[in-house]
């Protein structure tokens, strides 16, 4: 670093060292409390976007719909003028339009599996788990993917960070067996925690394309002891374009009465943390997960991404701007955030 500095401009690098001093001495204090007090914002005032994200138009929304029958059957054959776009209740016109899974090359997925080791998990849902998550990347193995592994309990780990090799997704998961569980089931926090790992490792886009950033939560279905709310977690995961998905396991039936035909709504179902964020919640109650994953798979990466450009005089202003997509008649849709928070200037 000295070679900024000439000998004879002694007394300036000494005030630069000074101030130097004075800038890091409450960074390291913040430092050794930053478990305590989570940070506000997907990204800190002192930090930037990755640069992938900086290279294109930061002006372009995108939000990505699924499109259902009465049935619940997906529909993948929707036209662009079958949806209309508001912004704050005004038609905006679309500037981008994909349809996943039906024609050109495969959509960029980044997937971080945020996996529950509480005590209340079992070894056989652990070994059933492995062999699901595996079918979920053998399904996508035609999709430029990445992978990721975060485990939560009593704390909240990144056990792989993003890999495209199938064996260390698996070795990662084979170690999650091992792993010290706790009483706690620090689930929010955990989904805070990917949703951040996606923001700084996973561009916005690659090869051109917009890249599906979602998060796969598998618990049981009881968060415990966290330090983040579930409005902040899907705040955040909204201005990440983040979408999480939710599978609870059976081990959640076990503290049901044993009359319970269909099991009730987990506390995650009641926070809407996957409804709100354009993902689904389900509940695995076949002894092989395997077929599940699949569909999951299927689902996440087919979806209809529409993307606009906000009115010029909302584009800065620093304000929350909602977002209401429709289609046609009698068609379901669940669109993947409510709205996009702008940047002042």
């Amino acid at each position: 670093m000295f070679q900024f500095y000439q000998p004879r401009k002694l007394i300036r690098f000494t005030s630069l060292l000074l101030a130097t001093v004075v800038v890091l001495f409450p960074a390291f204090a913040q430092q050794s409390n930053q478990k305590a007090v989570r940070p506000r914002q997907v990204f800190p005032k002192n930090e930037q976007p990755p640069d992938e994200v900086l290279k294109i138009d930061t002006d372009l929304v995108s939000v990505d719909v699924r499109a259902n029958d009465s049935d619940g059957r997906a529909l993948r054959n929707l036209r662009q003028e079958d949806f209309k776009v508001y912004v704050d209740g005004i038609e905006q016109p679309l500037a981008f339009f994909q349809v996943e899974r039906r024609s050109g090359a495969p959509r960029p997925l980044a997937m971080v599996f945020a996996l529950d080791i509480s005590g209340s998990m079992t070894s056989e849902e652990m070994s059933r788990l492995r062999r699901a998550l595996n079918a979920f990347s053998e399904k996508l193995a035609d999709h430029p993917a990445l992978y990721a592994v975060m485990s939560f309990g009593m704390n909240v780990k990144t056990v792989q960070k993003f890999t495209s090799e199938a064996d260390k997704l698996d070795r990662a998961i084979e170690r999650l067996a091992r792993e010290p569980s706790g009483l706690s089931t620090h689930t929010y926090d955990a989904v805070d925690d990917a949703v951040r790992l996606l923001v700084r490792h996973a561009p916005r886009t690659r090869e051109g394309r917009l890249i599906k950033r979602a998060v796969l939560v598998v618990t049981d279905g009881f968060p415990v002891g966290d330090t983040v709310s579930a409005s902040t977690v899907i705040e955040r995961a909204n201005a990440a374009e983040a979408s999480i998905y939710v599978v609870t396991l059976p081990s959640y039936s076990r503290v049901l009465p044993a009359a319970t035909q269909n099991p009730l709504p987990t506390p995650l179902d009641v926070s809407g943390l996957a409804e709100l964020t354009g993902g689904r919640s389900v509940y695995a109650d076949e002894p092989n997960y395997e077929a599940l994953f699949r569909a999951l798979a299927e689902e996440v990466t087919s979806a209809y991404v529409l993307a606009f450009y906000p009115p010029e005089a909302k584009r800065h202003d620093g304000r929350f701007h909602t977002i209401k997509v429709e289609g046609p008649h009698g068609v379901m849709l669940n669109q993947s955030r409510p709205g996009f928070q702008t940047a002042k200037q």
